[in-house]
């Protein structure tokens, strides 16, 4: 199968799934987000503060094309970085992408407990993280929907992603 990239808005499961699809396949894995802080020496949260969402986006793209990839890996994607640059476009032309879909109220269910270590809802709760979400992922989703599969984030198993990324 090659390189597989998985995306989606923060919380949807990206890391976990990828671990496991990779475990499954026995791919390598890699999260971006871990690569960038070991490659800047910070948390994400510390370089967006520091440096501002802007430097962050730059950063996170030219870590996505820059990195040499094994033959067989599962990449999974911060939130944000399809929707900069043309990060999608990329990820289309040198692999496999899908799009872990999930409902905004099951985003927040899920996001609500490990907020602080995310910049962009650190200091929203209740209704105000469930409009952000909403919004945010209103945003997101037109680049997220260019993914060449689309996953139901709720009912997944590595089979279903396996049988999924095959079917083509």
């Amino acid at each position: 199968m090659g390189l597989i990239f998985f995306t989606g808005f923060m919380g949807c499961g990206k890391t976990k799934w990828g671990h496991k699809l990779a475990g499954h396949l026995g791919y390598e894995c890699i999260d971006l987000d871990h690569l960038l802080e070991a490659q800047v020496g910070m948390t994400i949260a510390e370089y967006f503060s520091s440096f501002g969402e802007d430097a962050f986006r730059k950063l996170e793209s030219d870590v996505l094309k820059l990195t040499e990839y094994p033959e067989n890996t599962v990449v999974s994607t911060g939130g944000g970085l399809p929707c900069f640059f043309d990060n999608m476009e990329w990820m289309n032309a040198h692999g496999k992408t899908v799009y872990i879909k999930l409902s905004p109220k099951t985003l927040v269910d899920r996001l609500e407990k490990g907020k602080a270590k995310r910049p962009l809802l650190r200091d929203k709760h209740g209704d105000e993280l469930l409009d952000f979400i909403t919004l945010k992922l209103s945003e997101r989703e037109p680049y997220y929907l260019q993914a060449k599969y689309i996953a139901n984030g709720i009912d997944m198993s590595v089979e279903y992603l396996e049988q999924l990324i095959a079917a083509v």
